[in-house]
């Protein structure tokens, strides 16, 4: 799940972009307005983080212009804004929940994993293929029922490959799902890297899931024959 933070805060965007990726999203963040859209004019979001206060426009017209042009990103305005007729007015222009601040973490992460429900991006918290299974709300996976340990980036991947069993998951599919812009640590060969330690770590746990790299378009999640 890729999400675009907009919060003009840097301390509490620093805070927030950590929660979410620690718990298993792709985050870019904007602290301004004409930040936030040209991050929405290059690529699609599954929810977007969004702050009314920007120093250089208010949210709500990035909520309007993202509506006029069809965009379907689930829209969770988070601000400090408490009077009963903004929030009626940020719902009636297109936003999907309203979480006034300060607000605890844990209801921030609730909050943006019922919406993805809701829409159906998340489709179920936990995901099964073979032998496996990854709780992507806890970020536990078992193979065969034991424990394996996963670093981040390999629970990323696992999870974007678990989405779509036994289909092509196109390279930039899979950058777009485990990748931020402001991601210091991606190589040319960084994709290539992350599916050889994930697929060591499954063949060592002795999965029946197998990871197939399809040359020059992606990877297969498959299954070893019976």
């Amino acid at each position: 799940m890729r999400l675009l933070l907009i919060e003009d805060n840097d301390r509490l965007s620093g805070l927030l972009g950590r929660l979410l990726a620690d718990a298993g999203f792709a985050v870019d963040t904007a602290t301004t307005a004409a930040d936030a859209s040209a991050a929405l004019a290059v690529m699609d979001y599954d929810l977007i983080l969004l702050d009314l206060g920007l120093p250089d426009g208010d949210g709500t017209e990035i909520l309007a212009d993202l509506r006029r042009a069809g965009g379907q990103a689930l829209v969770l305005v988070a601000t400090a804004r408490a009077d009963l007729v903004d929030r009626i007015h940020t719902l009636n222009a297109g936003a999907d929940d309203y979480l006034i601040k300060p607000f605890s973490p844990d209801e921030l992460l609730a909050r943006v994993r019922a919406l993805l429900r809701r829409r159906g991006a998340a489709a179920a918290d936990v995901l099964t293929f073979a032998n496996i299974v990854f709780d992507t709300q806890a970020l536990s996976l078992t193979v065969a029922g034991a424990p394996v340990e996963l670093a981040r980036r390999e629970q990323n991947v696992l999870t974007a490959l678990l989405r779509q069993p036994g289909k092509v998951l196109r390279r930039e599919a899979l950058e777009r799902a485990i990748y931020s812009f402001d991601d210091a640590e991606v190589t040319p060969n960084a994709i290539e890297a992350a599916v050889s330690r994930l697929r060591r770590r499954l063949e060592a746990a002795g999965a029946s899931a197998t990871i197939t790299a399809m040359r020059g378009v992606g990877y297969l999640l498959g299954a070893r024959p019976p």
